[in-house]
Formats: C-alpha cells, structure tokens, sequence
C-alpha cells in the first residue's frame, strides 16, 4: 500500500514538473505583456518583471486596431465552424446510416480530405475567392473554413455516429418520424458530446488560422493573427506589444479550454465505445 502511495506521489510529481515546463513559454508570454518594453528586451532576462505597467496593451490598442481584428476572428470562427457542424454532422449521419458500398468510398475520402495540408490548396482557393469577387470580406473567410474543417467534424461524428444503434432510427421510423426528425430529436441528442467535441476542436482551428486569412484578406476583413504579423514587420521587433496581443489572441482559447476541459474528454471516451 505504501510502495502504491509513493508510485501515486511520484507521477503526480513528475506530470505536475512536465505541466509547467509545457506552460513556462506562455507565462513567460503573461510576464512580458506586464512590464515595460525596456525590461521586455532586457539582458539578462528576468521571469518576473520588476514594474507592473500596461504600456504594451496601450501601445497595442494605439498602434493596432486589435477591436476590429479580433471581431473579424471571432466572427469568422464562430459562424465557420457552426456551418461546418451542423452541415459536418449530417453528412457523416447519412453516410454513416446509407448502408450503401459507396459509403466505404466516401469515408475513405473525408480521412484523405482531412490529411491534405491547407497549404497545398491555398492557391487554388485565392484564385476561386479572387474570381467570384469575395477578396478581403469575411464571408471568404467563412465558406473557405467551414470547407477546410467540414472533413474533421464528418470524421469525428462518424465514429459516435457508429456507436448508436441503428435499432433507434428504426424505432422513430415505425412512430413515424421522418429522417430528419430522426436525426434532430433521436440522434443529435445521444451524440451531443461528439457536437461538443467537434465544435470546440473546429472553433479552435478557425480562431488561429494564419495562412488562409493571409491570403484572403488585406484591410477590411484581416483577422487578429494577420493584423499581429504585420504589426511585427511595420514596428521591427516590438517584442513588447506582440506579447501583448499574443496575450489577448490566447487567452480566450485558454479559459475556454479550462471550461470545455469536461465536455472534451467526455466526447474523445464516449466516441471510442461501440455499441
């Protein structure tokens, strides 16, 4: 009992060690955003700044319009990736539920869809976004990712989509349900953790993309990351300001992250159960 006390201490202690070695790069991020940029670049650097200040925000908020970037984020990520969920989860429900051949060839397909880097097709989609006139506007940003994620969220419902019995649809069937009322009253209620999961993983794809927003935008819809990079070449290096808005552009992630933490790892156990 005490040999298993002691085991129990030890992998406390060593994953408590490893958590804060994978958090040090972003308190170090936290501890520059509230000092003064003198003491940001300062040699030898020091973990805890010496004077609290809010030169970095004020410098950020004046130099950056972080208000307008950050709306065009948010707005993109979150329309985006509901579009990708609710379309997502009802193409891998019929896939999942068609009983056809075809529906092999098509699983098959979104895992090949997923695996495909974004920066392989950027160009074609620049070239398509240019043509049909939607350059610099956030509905580009939209379609293009809610398109990019749609493979992730069909291949992650597919898997819970499998672990529901088809005796359930069968069963609304005979009360005489129609598909979608099947679908919407029956199904999306049991699988309301792999939704969760989905749309937390999605939300969070969208909210840092870089490269596709740096291609498809310039002034009018250019999101947080975009606006950030820019803000490094305009102002050579201004290390303190860009902890700032790293600061700002993460932190919502974080907390987030900290509140979703139970619906995550519900929806990953309950994805891997077959029924």
């Amino acid at each position: 009992m005490e040999k298993k006390s002691a085991r129990n201490t030890a992998i406390i202690i060593i994953s408590a060690l490893f958590t804060l070695f994978w958090l040090f790069p972003y308190l170090y991020v936290i501890s520059c955003s509230f000092r003064k940029g003198s003491e940001v670049i300062a040699v030898p650097p020091s973990f805890f700044p010496k004077t609290f200040s809010v030169e970095n925000f004020v410098d950020l908020f004046s130099r950056m319009n972080t208000g307008g970037y950050m709306l065009n984020s948010l707005v993109t990520a979150v329309v985006s990736t509901l579009i990708a969920v609710i379309l997502g989860s009802m193409a891998a429900y019929a896939i999942q539920r068609s009983g056809y051949k075809i529906s092999q060839f098509l699983v098959i397909l979104i895992l090949c869809l997923k695996m495909i880097p974004t920066s392989c097709i950027t160009v074609p989609i620049y070239e398509i976004i240019v043509n049909i006139g939607l350059y610099d506007t956030r509905l580009a940003l939209i379609i293009v990712y809610a398109a990019i994620n749609m493979p992730f969220v069909m291949w992650t419902m597919l898997s819970f989509y499998e672990g529901i019995p088809s005796s359930l649809d069968e069963a609304a069937y005979v009360d005489g349900a129609s598909s979608l009322q099947t679908f919407t009253r029956v199904i999306l209620p049991i699988a309301a953790p792999g939704l969760a999961t989905a749309f937390i993983f999605t939300l969070f794809l969208a909210w840092n993309d870089f490269l596709v927003a740096l291609l498809l935008t310039s002034t009018n819809a250019k999101t947080f990351t975009v606006g950030l990079a820019g803000f490094l070449s305009a102002y050579s290096l201004d290390l303190g300001p860009m902890c700032a808005g790293a600061f700002l552009f993460s932190f919502p992630v974080m907390i987030i992250s900290m509140f979703a933490q139970k619906f995550i790892i519900r929806g990953m156990t309950a994805g891997a159960v077959k029924g």
